[in-house]
C-alpha cells in the first residue's frame, strides 16, 4: 500500500475517529507502511522517539527491565492498537522497549512531522494530545498492574 492509499485507513481506525478530513489529510502526510520480524525491536528504551505505530498485523511487546534486568513485559499490543506516546511529550525518549513477538505490519507515523503539523494548527494538535493523553493513561494503569503483581 503506497503513502497516499494510507487515507482510508487512517480515517476509519477508531483512533482518529470524529477528526476532521483536513486533519486526517495532515496526519496521513506523515505516514508510511512498515514491518517487523519476529523478535525484533520496533524502538528501545532510552532512544529518540520520533514516531508512533498503528498496528495493522502481528503483536507488540512493551517491556521494561526487570529486577534482575531481565525484561519484564508490561502489556501486550495486537492490531489496530495504537503504540507509541513518547514522540508527543519532551524529552522525546522512549519509556520502554517494543518488540515485535510475530512478524508485525504497522503505520508509521512521523513524529516531528506531526508535531510541526501540531504547531501549525492547533485544533489538530488539541485532537491529537486528547486522543495521546488517554493512551498514556491505559499504559500507566497497565504499569501499575504490572508492579501490583510484582510484590505480590
Amino acid at each position: 500500500m503506497k503513502t497516499h492509499d494510507l487515507t482510508p485507513y487512517i480515517a476509519e481506525h477508531p483512533f482518529f475517529q470524529g477528526m476532521e478530513p483536513d486533519q486526517l489529510e495532515l496526519i496521513t502526510g506523515c505516514a508510511r507502511n512498515v514491518r517487523f520480524d519476529a523478535g525484533e525491536f520496533v524502538f528501545r528504551l532510552g532512544d529518540v522517539a520520533d514516531t508512533f505505530y498503528i498496528l495493522r498485523r502481528g503483536r507488540v511487546a512493551l517491556e521494561a527491565p526487570g529486577p534482575q534486568k531481565e525484561p519484564r513485559r508490561i502489556q501486550t499490543l495486537d492490531a489496530d492498537d495504537v503504540l507509541g506516546w513518547s514522540w508527543l511529550f519532551p524529552p522525546h525518549e522512549w519509556f520502554f522497549d517494543a518488540r515485535a513477538l510475530e512478524l508485525t505490519r504497522a503505520v508509521a507515523l512521523d513524529g516531528k512531522c506531526l508535531r510541526n503539523k501540531c504547531d501549525a494548527d492547533q485544533r489538530l494538535g488539541y485532537q491529537l494530545m486528547k486522543r495521546f493523553s488517554a493512551l498514556v493513561v491505559e499504559r500507566l494503569q497497565a504499569t501499575r498492574m504490572q508492579l501490583i503483581n510484582l510484590y505480590e
